[in-house]
């Protein structure tokens, strides 16, 4: 999978480098009995997938619609709450996935690419 894309605004596209199999255990989620509660997982999974994506899409992007999305995508990231049903711990508690782990990777991807584009930013001034 090429993670590395761009979309006209000279921000690389990663997305999809944190959905890979082995980040979000798809093959874990997709090994799992299929039980009357699958179209219920099928669902959280999107719904994970989703919020993985938009936070790596709209992280770089500052205008005022990409700055929301991406704040309460973040938001709904690192939030504990175990009273809603789809909330991220509680979603990822579902698919048996680590959401510390998943917290962390995505703290770490927003770092670097945040770090690569002040660098991108610093080389363009000095030009």
């Amino acid at each position: 999978m090429n993670t590395m894309q761009s979309h006209g605004s000279g921000v690389p596209d990663m997305i999809g480098s944190l959905s890979e199999p082995d980040i979000l255990a798809s093959q874990q989620y997709y090994d799992q009995e299929t039980s009357g509660r699958q179209p219920e997982r099928s669902l959280m999974f999107a719904v994970l997938l989703d919020a993985v994506e938009c936070f790596q899409k709209y992280a770089l992007l500052h205008d005022e619609y990409a700055t929301r999305l991406f704040r309460e995508t973040e938001n709904w990231i690192l939030d504990n709450d175990r009273e809603w049903l789809f909330s991220f711990i509680n979603i990822c508690d579902a698919l048996t996935i680590d959401p510390q782990y998943l917290r962390k990777g995505l703290l770490r991807w927003k770092r670097n690419v945040l770090q690569l584009s002040a660098r991108k930013d610093r080389n363009k001034r000095s030009a």
